[in-house]
């Protein structure tokens, strides 16, 4: 009976020393967004709930994915660089150890924009919704390939877009940041109805810098927005009445 228990003590602490090992056997991730972006924060609190190691660079992600070169059109709110490969957008934790399992020549993977239901982009506003998109291989040569389909269940959610009527409808925010070298303002929004974004806090691009000069940091809004070029993109604002 002594033996047994020894066994099975021996036995576990192997187990316990096998799951230290993979974990210590991640390498670190680096993850470049904006300081106030809330979807990339839960997207990197559920990589380091999976055992990554993560270091956060709050410079905004645009001039770093660039240098990686992954091309715009893939582009997402964040880009995270690990084992070599770049991770923009949500991808999941499975897909990325996946990634690092199987090492293709690659640049790495991208979930372009912020579809709902993605990691990160799950939490408790969001409710149910699940939008269907595709996890990419990045080629070298800057095509892609299908690495992970989520089927989602966007059905069950009427797009309520105005758009084909050339209105965009007003959304209300809060201004966070004001970046006018970078040409892009941090809004806590509302729904914005035309692309079916629930509440959170985001970064925009700008249609037309001089629209910065009108709000600081702090200001209530009325805003309209477009998806212009693969890049969510404030078209108009206003000081809330």
């Amino acid at each position: 009976m002594q033996r047994r228990h020894l066994l099975l003590a021996t036995l576990g602490l192997s187990l316990s020393s096998l799951g230290a090992m993979a974990q210590a056997a991640l390498p670190p991730l680096q993850v470049w967004k904006d300081p106030n972006c809330g979807c990339c924060d839960d997207w990197v609190a559920l990589l380091r709930a999976d055992g990554f190691r993560v270091q956060i660079f709050d410079s905004g992600n645009t001039a770093v994915r660039q240098r990686l070169g992954l091309p715009a059109k893939y582009g997402s709110c964040h880009t995270a660089l690990v084992g070599g490969y770049v991770v923009e957008g949500h991808v999941g934790v499975s897909e990325i150890r996946r990634l690092l399992a199987e090492k293709p020549d690659a640049i790495g993977l991208a979930v372009p924009d912020m579809p709902v239901g993605s990691p990160g982009m799950d939490g408790p506003a969001y409710g149910n919704r699940r939008d269907r998109y595709d996890v990419l291989l990045v080629q070298r040569n800057g095509e892609a390939r299908v690495f992970e389909h989520h089927r989602g269940n966007a059905g069950d959610f009427k797009r309520t877009s105005d758009t084909a009527s050339g209105t965009l409808p007003m959304a209300e925010a809060e201004v966070r940041k004001v970046d006018a070298r970078a040409g892009k303002i941090t809004l806590k929004h509302g729904d914005i109805t035309n692309l079916d974004m629930p509440p959170m806090t985001m970064v925009f691009q700008v249609n037309d810098p001089a629209l910065l000069n009108q709000v600081k940091a702090g200001d209530k809004v009325r805003f309209t927005a477009d998806k212009i070029k693969g890049a969510y993109t404030v078209m108009s604002i206003t000081p809330a009445p």
